[in-house]
């Protein structure tokens, strides 16, 4: 485990801001943060190249489609509705998930994403902080705005995503310079290794020496065969004369001190450097930048691409190289050598001590398992947010009920007007919002676009204590419920309810799951409890993340259902029996995920997740 991280700050002169990590070995790691104006270029660079290639990929799918219509040209405007509506998040999802946390644009300027305890960012992480750039970078009224304050203003220059997602934007500083030592003088004495008698040692030997001509002759003789005696144990004795020994140990320790704290103007930087560090350096140097190269290899790979029998002689040289750094630093090393060590432990460090090292599970295990698991454990927050729909659903059908005349200034127009004529549609075979077959699959990724969006706006509802999640299931659950009511007015409620039938159920039950995620950080901001603030967002987010996972999955099967069979000329049998195998499949998906609870819970293995 990772002791906390401890902000340090810089001297005011340099305006830099530090973040320290202590490795379990107690050898800090500091990253820089980046500020407000690297993550804003990066920012702009990136929505560029995410617009330019949406923008491309529009105008390739024009020319391939040649202008024609017909079921291709559907289904590529269909393609194309997902990837312009979802395009932007994927592109920084995956990209920070795959590529190390650096976008495109974080890579032109020198800034990445790890995690606050310095280990790559996770993709939940990736998922979760970059979700939240709807409230950051996304607000309708303020783009932008609420992100660049929040960097601006928070200690560690994080915005709310990075605060949910537990991560960090540090600046990405070039790690392949070259570690040469200055050669050192011709005339230069050379150091056989670091002093072997302390300073007290020292500067008795040298007091003795200095008085050696003062004392009585037998005095003389019994303290330095005394002295000689002492300091033999750890200095070979070459000569049966005392006074000879300790006269070479004298000139030899004061070869050493001389040379240990010599210095000389550093190389291509400010200031002077020791001698000491130079050689220190021209020491080690190769065999840091092998660790480094087998280190970042295994970083990105896993530990378990090495041999069972050169893990632990990777993790000695890993706590060789932690130790390296501490001793850079106390021999005063070029403080270029010091951030390439610290990115050598950083690398050496994320490979010993994360998960990442196991093969990652399969996205089927996640849809099946880790999804619903994550919903299960979180039964209480989606039952709140089922009751915030249903109950206003359940206002809003009486107050139509009770008050016809009031659908025209509640309802949509459109809405409105198919429930009058929807009696001279039934006769002519229409259902609700019946489309040409062709036009199915458009419809499909419309609605898939828009469920999938509202239910991503109730789960980052969540960071501003719960209020904008709450608002979109009141207005949701109250538009259903008069829109029932309405239709029922016009004793067309079976008709309506034949259209809703075949996605309703995933689609309802997607939409009180995204508000329990959203309930669910709402609380850790609100109650925390025994943990810190910061520390329960993160947790909670990880879990919350999970179940928009499962929020995407079932709206996406929603979604196709309500494109391809509710808005068909399919007969209603088919319709309704589709919704009951939807209650089968949502039963099975929670009791799949109760069961990987269960499992894990047991003594013994593996967490969840």
């Amino acid at each position: 485990m990772n002791a906390p991280a401890r902000d340090r700050p810089e001297p005011a002169a340099t305006l830099r801001q530090q973040l320290g990590i202590e490795t379990p070995e107690h050898v800090a790691v500091h990253f820089e943060l980046a500020g407000v104006g690297s993550r804003t270029a990066a920012a702009l660079l990136d929505t560029v190249v995410a617009v330019f290639a949406l923008v491309l990929l529009g105008w390739a799918a024009v020319a391939l489609l040649g202008g024609g219509g017909g079921t291709l040209a559907r289904w590529v405007i269909a393609l194309l509705i997902l990837a312009f509506t979802f395009g932007l998040l994927g592109y920084f999802v995956l990209l920070e998930a795959l590529n190390g946390g650096r976008t495109l644009g974080k890579q032109a300027v020198g800034i990445r994403v790890v995690m606050e305890t310095g280990h790559p960012v996770t993709a939940t992480a990736a998922v979760v902080r970059n979700l939240f750039r709807l409230i950051d970078c996304y607000l309708p009224v303020l783009p932008f705005l609420p992100g660049l304050a929040m960097i601006f203003l928070h200690r560690r220059n994080q915005r709310l995503g990075d605060v949910v997602a537990g991560t960090i934007v540090v600046r990405d500083r070039p790690t392949e310079w070259s570690l040469g030592a200055v050669p050192a003088a011709p005339d230069e004495p050379l150091e056989a290794g670091p002093p072997d008698l302390s300073d007290d040692e020292f500067r008795l030997l040298d007091q003795f020496l200095a008085r050696a001509g003062e004392l009585d002759p037998a005095v003389q003789t019994r303290l330095a065969t005394e002295l000689a005696r002492r300091f033999q144990e750890r200095v070979p004795r070459r000569t049966a004369d005392a006074d000879a020994f300790l006269a070479q140990l004298h000139a030899q320790e004061q070869r050493k001190r001389r040379s240990r704290f010599g210095t000389r103007a550093q190389a291509g930087a400010v200031g002077r450097t020791t001698v000491t560090a130079e050689r220190f350096v021209e020491r080690k140097r190769e065999a840091w930048e092998q660790f480094y190269r087998l280190a970042s290899q295994v970083e990105r790979s896993g530990v378990s691409q090495l041999a069972s029998d050169e893990i632990p002689a990777f993790s000695a040289r890993y706590r060789e190289v932690a130790a390296d750094l501490a001793r850079a630093r106390t021999y005063r090393v070029d403080p270029r050598v010091i951030e390439y060590l610290e990115r050598v432990v950083s690398a050496g460090h994320n490979a010993l001590y994360r998960t990442r090292g196991r093969r990652r599970a399969p996205l089927f295990r996640y849809l099946v398992r880790d999804f619903p698991a994550a919903v299960v454990q979180s039964w209480g927050y989606v039952l709140a947010a089922f009751l915030l729909f249903a109950v206003p659903g359940a206002i809003g059908y009486a107050i139509i009920r009770a008050h016809p005349e009031q659908a025209e200034e509640l309802l949509p127009p459109v809405m409105v007007s198919r429930a009058e004529q929807a009696a001279e549609r039934q006769a002519k075979g229409l259902g609700y919002a019946q489309s040409r077959e062709e036009d199915l699959p458009v419809i499909a990724s419309a609605i898939i676009s828009n469920n999938v969006s509202i239910a991503f706006w109730a789960f980052v509802g969540g960071i501003l204590a719960g209020l904008p999640t709450v608002l979109v299931l009141v207005t949701n659950g109250l538009s259903l419920g008069m829109g029932f009511g309405l239709f029922v007015n016009y004793h067309a409620g079976g008709y309506l309810a034949t259209f809703v039938a075949g996605h309703g159920v995933l689609e309802l039950t997607a939409i009180f799951i995204a508000g329990g995620a959203g309930f669910r950080v709402a609380g850790a901001l609100l109650v925390p409890g025994d943990r810190t603030r910061r520390d329960a967002l993160v947790v909670e987010g990880r879990i919350a993340a999970r179940m928009v996972g499962a929020v995407v999955t079932l709206l996406a099967i929603a979604g196709t259902i309500e494109g391809l069979l509710s808005a068909s000329d399919a007969p209603a049998g088919l319709k309704y029996l589709t919704s009951a195998l939807s209650v089968v499949l949502l039963a099975i998906y929670g009791a799949s995920g109760l069961g990987y609870l269960r499992a894990t819970a047991r003594p013994g293995a593996p967490a969840a997740g």
